[in-house]
């Protein structure tokens, strides 16, 4: 790995990840080096210029596949643009700036965008982050792009009035009353639970979304219930079986938070979706371990898993047993507009995390599975 430049450590990890999606390359490795920006010559034997919060060793990128009901599996990149120097609103800058050079290349629709751009653009952003982007490849299609805002951009005690105004520029307004009393604990929004990102798709049609995520600390499995409860045609059983599979255990989760995320599409009063983000990376040993637990989770859900293995190989060839983090969150999707389960797996281009103590340890390559 000494001497290999980030660019190239993630571009060998893209070519193969497309593999097993039935993806071209070319276009997510051209989409991933122009967010790199400077940062794609750093070798990846030094740690990051800048400490993106998209991974745990600041890896700029994660890469996640979706197992979807009634399609093939679907490549995403979650991303942050990089700029020449360590300051947040150079990288907010940054972002803004990609974007405007792929609106014609893509055609991507940004009405939505720009009416909630004035919402969270400031000149001195706060918090982790200002934008990320989201970038979607299903085989045979042209990428979908989506945008994430930080609702802490302007200061933690900002959050829910920029969401709330946000929502209100895109008439979505009325739903955000019934995810808030219906969905969340009483009394602990801003407190446990916290609104961590403000998302929407750039394109247009009926399936376009915006998508709210509160991250919710010191949860159980029946706070999970909860929070999905306020979608019609919701399985509860199935929301309390997937958070406590995936998290070995009903809670409450006092490492990293679940996340809840709500799907809201024009004219409706309520959320329309909703997804389980478990940060299944806190709450096992090792990466055997979690990816046991999600091929188990994808087997129960009727989902294709033979992708799995080969997904988790095109990212790392190192043992599973050697550390915990690969397979960072597992999430389950349900209402519109793509049940299914989604498996984020992190780049590690500069760190690996050490597995926690107490397993019987046998090394496992990905490959031998």
């Amino acid at each position: 790995m000494h001497g290999t430049s980030l660019l190239d450590r993630l571009a060998g990890q893209l070519t193969r990840l497309c593999a097993v999606v039935d993806a071209d390359p070319a276009v997510p490795r051209q989409l991933v080096a122009d967010l790199l920006g400077p940062a794609a010559t750093r070798p990846v034997d030094q740690p990051p210029a800048w400490p993106s919060d998209v991974a745990d060793d600041h890896t700029p990128v994660e890469y996640s596949v979706a197992f979807n009901e009634a399609e093939p599996p679907t490549l995403r990149i979650l991303a942050e643009a990089q700029a020449a120097t360590g300051d947040l609103a150079a990288h907010a800058q940054a972002a803004y700036r990609f974007l405007d050079r792929q609106v014609d290349r893509f055609d991507l629709a940004t009405s939505r965008f720009d009416a909630v751009r004035e919402v969270f653009d400031t000149d001195r952003p706060r918090g982790a982050f200002a934008l990320w982007y989201s970038l979607v490849f299903r085989s045979g299609r042209r990428p979908e792009l989506k945008v994430y805002f930080n609702p802490a951009v302007r200061g933690e005690e900002h959050r829910a009035t920029l969401v709330v105004e946000a929502l209100r520029k895109l008439g979505l307004d009325a739903a955000y009353p019934m995810m808030v009393d219906g969905g969340l604990r009483p009394g602990e929004l801003g407190r446990r639970d916290q609104l961590t990102f403000f998302a929407l798709d750039l394109h247009d049609g009926d399936q376009s979304r915006v998508k709210l995520y509160v991250s919710q600390y010191d949860a159980t499995v029946d706070d999970a219930v909860r929070a999905a409860s306020v979608v019609d045609d919701i399985d509860p059983d199935q929301v309390a079986d997937f958070c406590t599979t995936a998290a070995g255990g009903p809670g409450p989760y006092e490492r990293r938070p679940l996340v809840s995320s709500y799907t809201f599409t024009t004219g409706a009063t309520q959320p329309v979706g909703y997804s389980l983000y478990v940060p299944i990376r806190d709450y096992v040993d090792d990466d055997v371990q979690a990816r046991d637990r999600v091929r188990e989770l994808l087997d129960r859900y009727g989902l294709d898993a033979s992708r799995l293995d080969p997904a988790i190989e095109a990212v790392t060839d190192r043992p599973l047993a050697d550390g915990v983090g690969l397979i960072a969150h597992v999430s389950l999707r349900v209402g519109r507009p793509r049940p299914g389960i989604t498996v984020y797996l992190s780049a590690e281009a500069h760190q690996v995390a050490a597995p926690r103590p107490g397993r019987d340890r046998t090394p496992m390559n990905a490959g031998s599975m």
